[in-house]
């Protein structure tokens, strides 16, 4: 059985258009003999519907694609993934469906068992879990056709207490095939191929994945798809981060074939890479706004920008104030020069003098302080956002996620924009980012990655005057965000507990400041987004 993997990229609520692309991929795949075509999960009205799922003309325009799809389905099974209302009296309203459409009939129809609803899934809130799945036949073979979650049964974390993929093993199946949405994360991509391949050593079945690619608000979805044979090994992979259409016969096709995986630096390039290329396109933007400061996190971002859009589609802005060095500004000279971006340049100064002088009197008798550091920070983000207001370009922002955990970051300034690109790389990550993508040529002024970080709003400032050193504040955010650690089991790590309780505190008072946050493009398994749910007003259960 000659099976194509369709790995494509579906845009939420675009249904004509994802459904264009469904029928463009199935016919190059039926014309190279295909006996069935793969689709992703929920490739008709896209991944993650979320709240579009409560609007009934949305549902029926999701069905009328997949009897569209179905009418135009030939000798080549087509196996596409869309929302389906439940036919039941009691659940929930509609069920997560895959379809398997041949010659002008839905010949069945299979339902989502498993309904993940941590961290950024929520689909318990939308669909009713089906109560089993079983095999059907096509093409003298029976499949078993299970939906993404159907396949994590295995999974320490989920704690399933039926397994979907075994039970089809158990009913007959002689090929299992799943359908997936599987966002990116680090470590994931290997994580998926050996849960799936524990399954298909367990039955003694090969396995067929299909899985999203492209980039969905502040979810990244990798691709890489593939097929294994009875005894879990791989026959063959899909490309990352790319659209792609492979084909595999999994009853004839030799597995050993070697798993091909980007180094985890260059998976995160490639992630958001996609994630500002997608959000830009996907919301109508063609050109890109960043404010360079001259420092790492704003070179790192202009790279991005540039090399998602083009750089003829990225302009970036200098902004330098009384208190800017002058390596700033070269440095940010210098990068637009390598990446050949438009560079515009705005002292602030004046505007600081007229702003302080308009506050004088409000705030005499108060020392200079954090307003005034703040202030330069909000004229910043003012012209920014009048720029993209004028031109049309998205305003991206570049705060990091170590400054974005303890609220090193100024409301209305420098977190001003449409898509906060880098948000979920501590500190650390994106200094390998840059130091991977100078590898060939120095595209990021060595200068801007030597130097101390500073915000520069004051005299000689330096972060480290008000954060602890970036490695330590990385280790404590990242077990206290994405490992969930206490501050006792950090501490116990070798950190002085006092420090740990202080960041820890930053980390707890800052939730205001991110829930006014832009969308930040998700990479870690614990980011600052729909996947981390925390109240702002809260008293603190630590001593």
């Amino acid at each position: 059985m000659k099976l194509a993997i369709g790995q494509i990229d579906a845009t939420v609520g675009d249904i004509r258009g994802n459904i264009e692309k469904i029928r463009g991929t199935y016919r190059r795949a039926a014309e190279r003999g295909a006996d069935v075509v793969l689709f992703p999960e929920l490739c008709v009205p896209g991944y993650p519907p979320r709240d579009l799922l409560d609007r009934s003309d949305f549902i029926r325009a999701n069905l009328r694609a997949v009897e569209s799809l179905a009418r135009e389905a030939g000798e080549a099974g087509l196996v596409v993934g869309y929302a389906e209302p439940n036919r039941e009296r009691s659940g929930k309203p509609l069920r997560n469906a895959a379809a398997l459409l041949h010659k002008g009939k839905v010949l069945a129809r299979r339902y989502k068992t498993l309904l993940p609803d941590y961290d950024v899934f929520d689909e318990t809130r939308y669909f009713e879990p089906a109560a089993s799945n079983a095999p059907f036949a096509f093409k003298g073979k029976r499949l078993g056709l299970s939906i993404c979650e159907d396949a994590w049964s295995l999974h320490p974390r989920t704690r399933y207490a039926v397994d979907p993929l075994r039970a089809q093993a158990k009913a007959g199946a002689e090929l299992l095939l799943n359908i997936a949405a599987s966002p990116f994360e680090k470590g994931k991509p290997p994580l998926r191929r050996r849960l799936l391949a524990a399954h298909s050593k367990k039955a003694r079945l090969p396995l067929v994945y299909c899985s999203l690619v492209g980039g969905n608000d502040e979810l990244i979805f990798d691709g890489n798809s593939f097929a294994l044979d009875a005894r879990g090994r791989l026959i063959r992979q899909a490309k990352a981060f790319a659209e792609d259409l492979v084909f595999v016969d999994p009853f004839a096709d030799r597995g050993g074939v070697r798993w091909s995986e980007q180094g985890e630096t260059e998976q995160l390039y490639c992630a958001l890479l996609l994630g500002v290329r997608d959000y830009a396109a996907k919301c109508g933007f063609r050109r890109a706004l960043v404010g360079l400061s001259g420092g790492i996190d704003s070179a790192v971002v202009c790279v991005l920008a540039a090399d998602a859009l083009g750089p003829g589609n990225v302009t970036g802005v200098s902004m330098p104030s009384m208190f800017s060095s002058k390596g700033s500004v070269t440095d940010a000279e210098a990068l637009a020069r390598n990446l050949g971006v438009e560079l515009r340049r705005i002292p602030i100064a004046p505007v600081y003098a007229s702003m302080t002088a308009a506050l004088g009197k409000a705030f005499q008798g108060k020392g200079p302080g954090l307003a005034e550091q703040n202030l330069q920070s909000r004229i910043r983000g003012n012209l920014l956002m009048a720029l993209s207001n004028k031109t049309g370009a998205i305003l991206l922002s570049t705060g990091n996620k170590s400054e974005l955990s303890v609220g090193y970051c100024t409301l209305y300034g420098d977190m001003s924009g449409g898509l906060a690109v880098i948000a979920d790389l501590p500190k650390k990550e994106v200094y390998a980012l840059a130091r991977w993508i100078n590898r060939g040529t120095e595209r990021i002024p060595r200068s801007s990655i030597d130097k101390p970080p500073s915000a520069e709003l004051k005299p000689g400032q330096r972060d480290q005057d008000d954060l602890p050193p970036y490695d330590v504040l990385d280790a404590v955010v990242c077990a206290y965000v994405e490992e969930g650690l206490d501050a006792d089991a950090i501490a116990r790590r070798g950190f002085p507990p006092k420090l740990v309780r202080d960041i820890l505190g930053r980390v707890d008072r800052s939730e205001y400041k991110r829930l006014q946050a832009p969308p930040a493009l998700r990479v870690s398994a614990k980011a600052f987004g729909s996947g981390w749910r925390m109240p702002i007003a809260r008293g603190s259960h630590r001593g």
